[in-house]
C-alpha cells in the first residue's frame, strides 16, 4: 500500500511541475536539460522531445554562456542557491511578453533561482533552473518611475 501512495505523490508532483506557472529547467552538470516543463515549452516554442539532452546553450544561443556556467558551477561548488533579479538583468532568456491586454512591455521580466539537487547519495547531480515572469512587477515599476520623472519636470516647471 505504501509504493502506491508514493507513486500517486510522484504522479501530483509531476503534474504540479507541468502546470505551475513557472519555468522549470533541471540541468546536469555539463549543462544537458533533463527536465523541461510545459511553461518553457509554451514560451520558447520548443517542445521537451527536443530540449531534453540539448545544452542550455545550445536552445539558447544568445545567453552569455560565461556568465551562466559560472553561475551554476557556484551553485554546485557552493550547494547554495543562487539568484538573479530583473533590475540587475532584465531577463535570463528574451520570451514574448504574453500578457496581450495589459503588456506593453516587448519581453518577459524574469527572476531566476538556481538551486543545486543532490542525488540519493548526497553529491549534487543536477541544478534547477526556475524562472519566474514578473513582468507585471517589472512594468508597474517602470511607469511609477516615468510618473514620478513626470511629477519632477511639473514640479520643476511651477517654481520656474
Amino acid at each position: 500500500m505504501s509504493n502506491a501512495i508514493e507513486i500517486n505523490e510522484l504522479h501530483w508532483l509531476l503534474a504540479v511541475t507541468q502546470n505551475i506557472d513557472v519555468g522549470i529547467v533541471v540541468l546536469d552538470l555539463n549543462y544537458r536539460v533533463t527536465v523541461w516543463n510545459t511553461f518553457m515549452e509554451n514560451r520558447s516554442g520548443v517542445v521537451p522531445y527536443v530540449a531534453i539532452d540539448k545544452t542550455f546553450f545550445e536552445l539558447f544561443p544568445e545567453v552569455n554562456r560565461q556568465w551562466l556556467s559560472k553561475k551554476i558551477d557556484n551553485v554546485v561548488t557552493l550547494g547554495t542557491p543562487a539568484f538573479t533579479i530583473w533590475e540587475q538583468r532584465p531577463y535570463l532568456v528574451r520570451f514574448k511578453n504574453y500578457q496581450p491586454i495589459t503588456g506593453h512591455e516587448e519581453f518577459m521580466y524574469q527572476n531566476t533561482t538556481l538551486f543545486p539537487l543532490r542525488s540519493t547519495t548526497g553529491a549534487i547531480s543536477h541544478v534547477c533552473l526556475v524562472i519566474y515572469d514578473v513582468t507585471d512587477v517589472a512594468a508597474n515599476r517602470n511607469q511609477l518611475l516615468a510618473a514620478n520623472d513626470k511629477l519632477q519636470q511639473l514640479s520643476g516647471a511651477i517654481k520656474n
